[in-house]
């Protein structure tokens, strides 16, 4: 049996109905909970650091986007030798090196074909034969301003020797024989050779070069890899940071604070305002992703930048996720709008319940000049309910920081692979303006090698993200659920004991005793959650494989998976705020509190119901109108010349906006939870209240009793 939680954060009077001279508002004497987790959660800060400093220090978010030249350089690179600034399109010099790569049986990769970085993708010319040379080192005495400015063509400055040996395609200067288009950073071979300029290549004397389609398909099949599409989607995360801040933090930040506003003052109309807004939304947004699927005009998305031939089409990875997503956005559609005309009725009973909803009326009453509540009580009051409208901003502000430093970190992860030089046993000679010979033994290319241990880190940075968030989520409800607590034990009177703002009291209760309770839980909700997602990707390839496993070990591991699924889906709704309420309340421990809430919620399922259509349906829908918008201004700002062409192209809006969608949905959950925790936080409080009086709670307000002791209405919800 646990004892009575009035002495802990209120008074409970005895039997004869006197409040006893020892029992305060709080109890002071509580102690630090689940300490050990909250070194862990230490360590685990000490290790993000650790691991994001390695990021910082062997990452360069240049790789993500642009490709390597035959030096090892990163193209774009201001501190490359030679300066590679505004040199961001990678071009492959000889065109039978791409086309090697391309046969079937060929052991020659195309990371080893000699590759340069270029201004813009060179075009053959119709009166005579285009050159793109090395870079100008040795006997050769033009700068690189001069090589731009030349086209990248020396060819008139070369020996004998070195004409000789590029006729042959070994450098120090190629032939423009195939036009080609910059995709992504990478100039994509078109093969249809220029006439003229084959022409003036064999009357030179030039070796005979391949003309087949595969030439093509060599370059395209490396851009569209999966590794270059993820790098890729990171990159797109990086060049779009304004719409980060814009759509991610400073929109719901403003959206938030208007839908608090708005229930304050139009509570009967909110369930329809939230429901209709809903809808339009998430339509939008659907439109958005059929627009640039290309299903809906001519807005699809293109992997060529800069002007092109307008016959000429690429296909790419991002455009078939698109459209994987716009087929999932449809289906959420429809069922959000039929499910949206199914419960009209019980949008009704929520509208009948938001207009008599206790916690509301219990909060805002205060604001009423008829309310009973004495005029120092509801001065008090006021000044308590707009430090929680406030509080918010503190965790908002802490996230932010978090965010644009774990972002950084982990851009500076995913490019933080080590450039090495293959090794390769093709021919790959190629003339060395330094060594005035032509080498074949250094020759090969340069690729970025991952170890298994950076793969450890960004998983290990994901985690940390997870964490941290929920961590930043439950100290803030936390926070609120302690301030709230501080008025409902007090009975609505005014102590000294009482702090004039206990969302500051509250605070310091959290930092001083209850850290560990809640890095427990957040822990707790990561962990069940990353091992979802695990399970879920695994039963989901086992699905893919075969729907129906022949085998007995994979019908046993089909099934478990699912039914494991389930269990955790089970655990995840059992740990929820109504555990930190508790804490806030009692001081106990994370487990400890869990169990309280889950035995109070048990005996008290019928007046928990009543605030659970507010809870759960009206401020999460409210939630998902703040992220819906977030991502509708987003693909309005991706949308901008800026984000369309150029350098700061992103390949496609699908990772902003849907960054941009997560960001606003945590920010309008930090912000709901004013709501959200101080209706639980007042709910079970009472029931808590009334079983430890004999079912008559002591300390709830007269509005409060009459509300949840409301005989006809627990029999209309009921039934």
């Amino acid at each position: 049996m646990r004892g009575p939680l009035g002495a802990v954060i209120g008074r409970y009077p005895s039997s004869d109905g006197s409040v006893p001279i020892d029992g305060g508002i709080i109890r002071h004497n509580r102690k630090c909970r689940d300490v050990t987790f909250l070194v862990v959660f230490i360590a685990f800060w000490i290790a993000m650091i650790v691991n994001s400093s390695f990021g910082f220090n062997q990452g360069n978010p240049l790789r993500l986007t642009y490709g390597l030249d035959y030096k090892g350089n990163v193209c774009g690179d201001r501190h490359a030798h030679p300066n590679l600034r505004e040199l961001e399109l990678k071009y492959w010099l000889n065109p039978n090196q791409v086309y090697q790569t391309g046969l079937k049986d060929s052991q020659f990769k195309l990371s080893n074909a000699r590759s340069i970085c270029l201004l813009d993708c060179p075009i053959p010319t119709e009166d005579s034969l285009s050159w793109v040379c090395d870079y100008p080192e040795g006997d050769i005495r033009i700068s690189m301003d001069d090589w731009i400015n030349r086209n990248y063509d020396y060819f008139e400055f070369l020996s004998a020797e070195m004409r000789n040996s590029s006729l042959q395609l070994l450098g120090p200067c190629y032939p423009v024989v195939f036009p080609s288009v910059n995709v992504y950073w990478s100039c994509q071979f078109i093969a249809r050779a220029s006439n003229m300029s084959l022409r003036h290549w064999q009357q030179m004397g030039g070796v005979n070069i391949n003309q087949d389609l595969v030439i093509d398909k060599s370059i395209h099949r490396s851009i569209n890899s999966r590794s270059s599409v993820l790098k890729r989607y990171m990159a797109d995360i990086g060049k779009s940071w304004p719409v980060l801040i814009v759509c991610g933090g400073l929109l719901p930040l403003f959206l938030s604070v208007i839908w608090l506003l708005m229930i304050r003052h139009f509570v009967a109309a909110m369930p329809w305002i939230t429901v209709v807004l809903f809808n339009i939304l998430i339509i939008s947004v659907t439109m958005y992703y059929y627009l640039k699927a290309g299903w809906i005009g001519n807005d699809a998305v293109s992997p060529i930048i800069g002007v092109h031939d307008p016959y000429y089409n690429v296909s790419a990875r991002e455009l078939n996720h698109l459209r994987a997503v716009t087929v999932l956005m449809t289906f959420i559609m429809i069922v959000a709008v039929l499910t949206s005309i199914a419960i009209v009725r019980r949008i009704l009973m929520a509208t009948s319940v938001l207009k008599a909803s206790t916690m509301f009326r219990y909060l805002y009453s205060c604001f009423s000049k008829d309310d009973d509540y004495p005029l120092k009580v509801a001065a008090k009051v006021i000044g308590e309910v707009q430090a929680l409208i406030i509080f918010p901003v503190i965790p908002y502000l802490l996230l932010a920081i978090f965010y644009m430093i774990w972002i950084s970190a982990a851009l500076h992860l995913f490019s933080s692979g080590q450039i090495v030089q293959d090794k390769c046993n093709s021919n790959c000679c190629a003339y060395d303006l330094a060594s005035k010979r032509v080498n074949c033994d250094s020759c090969c290319g340069y690729s970025i090698h991952y170890t298994p241990h950076i793969a450890v880190a960004i998983f290990f940075h994901l985690f940390g993200c997870y964490w941290a968030t929920q961590f930043f989520i439950a100290s803030s409800s936390t926070v609120i659920a302690g301030s709230v607590a501080s008025y409902y034990w007090a009975r609505g009177e005014t102590s000294p004991e009482i702090p004039f703002l206990p969302v500051f009291s509250s605070m310091r209760r959290l930092l001083r005793y209850s850290l560990g309770s809640v890095a427990l839980g957040s822990l707790t909700v990561s962990f069940v959650e990353s091992i979802r997602f695990m399970l879920e990707s695994i039963r989901r390839k086992i699905k893919v494989a075969d729907t129906t496993p022949d085998s007995w070990y994979g019908k046993v591991a089909f099934y478990t998976s699912q039914g494991t699924l389930r269990c955790i889906e089970w655990t995840i709704k059992s740990f929820n705020r109504n555990a930190y309420i508790m804490i806030a309340i009692t001081g106990k421990s994370f487990c400890r509190a869990s169990a309280i809430a889950t035995e109070l919620i048990i005996n008290n399922i019928l007046r928990i119901g009543r605030v659970n259509v507010i809870g759960d349906v009206i401020l999460f829908l409210g939630k998902l109108c703040v992220s819906l918008t977030s991502a509708v201004f987003a693909f309005l700002m991706l949308d901008m010349h800026k984000y369309r062409s150029g350098h700061n192209k992103i390949s496609s809006p699908l990772f902003p906006v849907l960054v941009c969608w997560g960001l606003g949905y945590v920010v309008a959950t930090l912000f709901f939870a004013v709501v959200e925790m101080s209706i639980d936080t007042i709910i079970l409080s009472f029931c808590q209240d009334s079983e430890e009086h004999q079912g008559t709670a002591q300390y709830a307000p007269p509005l409060l009793i009459e509300t949840l002791n409301d005989q006809n209405e627990m029999q209309r919800l009921t039934q």
